[in-house]
């Protein structure tokens, strides 16, 4: 028996947070966080568990899908990831600025909201703010007079695109200023929010008092402006990073949430209860994401959330360990280029439309929100790489995703209709989809009504009719929001369905099928010490192996790679690799060519054959190396790689690097840094303003970020 059930958009809010709200297999209401009583037995969690369920605007905000941040200020002029709060703030020194290009761009891509960093770490603005003068109004740009938020929230309605602001609460220009309000140690009072200035009346005439110090009145003052003079807000972003704190200056969270929710009432707040980060920067994703998490106090109340990095977060054993259940989406972030922040269009790696593709797929097709970084340049544009990128992107998500093979297909009438207010119980434990003719897919995409059902499938299958038996083409795990299936191709006409473990009986909205057009792999390589260099197809990370296939081979076959060591852009008409070559120091770029069509470009810069280095010296605290590179070489710049990896914890940050030629006689020959390698644990590479030669080198580290250590295997001489 097929049940089915209606649900009416104009009540979903009220269902949502209704006491009464109750699902037809259980007379316990839906809410948004469900307490754990004592005594409560392991059937009873997990009944509490499948009724726990979004709200409105959490809701609204998976609906967004694939959205854009902007990490924009003083850092794009200095090259720095982290500010110190003590710039001039004529270093921002925009000239032209061009939100509508920004939107236009990822409008292209697939995006429906753009997050901006109105105010970074170092507390400089990018608003016309009443309560600073740390900002844009004390730069050159359009005579102290623009307004980035202004523009961007223009161009945000012009474009359709929603608006969201990333507002640090670390601020470290309040911090090291003499007058600074942070830390300050000023007593808590009764105050009004916001605080008149004259000559700046707002229009909004909403007025709140609360018992707060200085740096909470500013934070709430700067909040008032944001979240009244830029049009509707639909995310409020908390940076949990802190440079440097000073004076104990806490934060009352309780007076943020009760302004947040009365001048932004849909939007939803990260960092906090609403929606959490994912647990890394590099566009990670847990095979199994469950929504529905576990707290230990009720976050409803809470005011500090600490981040999430557990590998498994839902699952039945951490369920019973739970004080409190609640929704909590996470926000799968990661920056499309090498840093949050613009450095430069010569060494800083952009994401190729592979990478940006595969993280969608995972992201959004993993019960997750992808939040992907687009730094403008010093220009106030995207530069043309990262323009490209998000636009194939964009291009393959429509292309994959716009088409539904099911089209036509007879089965759940209540799965294949295309509305999100519709859904099947899953008593049966299967179904089954029959097309009118075989068709070719690789991609199924499957949602639960998690409005009104939680997120209840546990494991699932997909099967395909094939040669007159059932094949598994698919097997994962939970769906919630939505999970996408990939899959090696198939062609069939007649696809099953299988629950294998579920918490009650889930309900499913939606069941869809796709083709992803195979293409040119993304390449990678790898060079031992000898020089060796092997160019491969990069892997896709797939959270599932049902058959131990790599899908990236499977749906790629028959390519061909070309590459080139001068820097220029290979070509069919460039050497073509087909076993491992030697390289010494070079610029390696290489092309994968499939049916005439080119993939995306990868590149590196290889140092020095390391084969005849000797470590002359390893002392210190901490180890510097002493390198003899065998002859006189001349030098151009250094590259360092951090041991990244789940143990990783910051790396070398800051080194000196010296020069002689008979290992008695040194020559500094600059200071380099390297900044924010915890988040950001890439390949960092710097190019000394002179050429050196010498036979020997020392490299001497002067700053750690918490553990690190050099090796020949992480430091290459370019």
């Amino acid at each position: 028996i097929k049940h089915m059930k209606k649900i009416y958009s104009f009540l979903v809010g009220t269902m949502l947070l209704s006491a009464c709200s109750q699902t037809q297999e259980s007379s316990m209401p839906i809410q948004n966080t469900i307490k754990i009583e004592e005594g409560d037995t392991k059937e009873l969690i997990i009944e509490k568990a499948a009724h726990v369920v979004p709200t409105p605007n959490q809701l609204a905000a998976l609906q967004n899908e694939f959205i854009a941040f902007i990490h924009f200020g003083p850092n794009t002029f200095t090259r720095m990831e982290w500010g110190n709060g003590m710039e001039d703030p004529k270093v921002f020194d925009l000239k032209e600025l061009d939100t509508d290009q920004w939107c236009e761009a990822m409008k292209a891509a697939g995006m429906k909201m753009v997050i901006i960093t109105v105010k970074h770490h170092d507390g400089f603005v990018l608003w016309q703010s009443r309560y600073t003068k740390h900002g844009i109004m004390s730069s050159n740009f359009r005579d102290g007079k623009g307004d980035v938020l202004k523009d961007l929230s223009a161009s945000c309605q012009k474009y359709g695109l929603k608006l969201g602001v990333y507002l640090s609460p670390a601020d470290l220009f309040q911090i090291e200023s003499p007058d600074g309000l942070y830390g300050n140690l000023s007593e808590y009072t009764k105050r009004t929010i916001p605080r008149e200035v004259p000559g700046r009346p707002f229009a909004n005439q909403t007025k709140f008092e609360f018992v707060v110090d200085d740096y909470n009145e500013y934070f709430l003052n700067q909040l008032f402006e944001i979240l009244t003079e830029y049009g509707p807000i639909h995310e409020v972003w908390f940076d949990g990073a802190h440079p440097k704190r000073k004076g104990g200056q806490t934060y009352n969270y309780p007076a943020w949430k009760e302004l947040i929710h009365k001048l932004a009432p849909n939007a939803v707040i990260f960092g906090r209860e609403d929606v959490r980060w994912c647990g890394n920067e590099a566009g990670g994703t847990r095979p199994t994401e469950w929504n529905v998490i576990t707290y230990q106090a009720d976050p409803d109340t809470m005011t500090q959330f600490a981040d999430m990095t557990d590998p498994v977060l839902g699952d039945r054993e951490k369920l019973y360990q739970a004080k409190y259940l609640h929704y909590q989406q996470a926000e799968t972030n990661t920056s499309i280029r090498e840093g949050w922040f613009y450095r430069d269009d010569t060494h800083q790696k952009v994401r190729s439309a592979d990478d940006v593709f595969d993280i969608y797929e995972r992201a959004v097709g993993g019960n997750s929100t992808f939040l992907l970084n687009i730094p403008p340049n010093r220009d106030g544009k995207f530069s043309p790489a990262d323009v490209e990128s998000l636009k194939e992107a964009g291009k393959r998500i429509r292309e994959t995703y716009g088409t539904d093979l099911l089209a036509g297909a007879k089965g759940p009438k209540e799965v294949l209709d295309g509305k999100n207010d519709t859904y099947l119980l899953m008593k049966e434990k299967e179904f089954t989809v029959t097309m009118p003719s075989p068709v070719t897919l690789n991609r199924i995409m499957l949602q639960e009504a998690i409005a009104t059902h939680s997120e209840r499938v546990e494991k699932h299958a997909v099967d395909a009719w094939i040669d007159g038996a059932w094949k598994e083409i698919a097997v994962s795990t939970n769906i919630g929001y939505k999970r996408i299936l990939r899959f090696p191709e198939v062609t069939t006409d007649k696809l099953r369905f299988r629950l294998l473990e579920s918490r009650l009986t889930p309900a499913i909205s939606h069941v869809s099928a796709h083709y992803y057009t195979a293409r040119p792999p993304q390449l990678s390589f790898s060079r031992d010490m000898n020089g060796v260099v092997k160019i491969e197809p990069k892997m896709q990370e797939f959270g599932w192996k049902p058959h131990g296939e790599n899908a990236a081979s499977n749906l790629n076959v028959g390519y061909k790679i070309y590459y080139t060591t001068d820097g220029t852009e290979p070509s069919e008409t460039s050497t073509e690799y087909k076993e491992p070559v030697v390289l010494d120091r070079c610029e390696l770029k290489a092309v994968a060519v499939l049916h005439g069509e080119k993939g995306a470009v990868s590149s590196e810069r290889l140092g020095l054959i390391k084969k005849d280095w000797k470590l002359s010296e390893v002392k210190g605290n901490p180890l510097y190396l002493t390198i003899d590179l065998g002859k006189s070489q001349e030098l151009s710049g250094l590259a360092y790689a951090p041991q990244a990896g789940k143990n990783f914890k910051g790396g070398v940050t800051k080194v000196v690097v010296k020069v002689s030629d008979d290992g008695q006689q040194w020559k500094t020959v600059e200071s380099v840094e390297f900044g924010n390698l915890v988040n950001d644990p890439t390949k960092r590479f710097h190019y000394f303003k002179n050429t050196v030669a010498a036979r020997y080198v020392r490299i001497e580290p002067t700053v750690m970020a918490q553990e690190g250590k050099l090796t020949l295997g992480n430091i290459d001489l370019l």
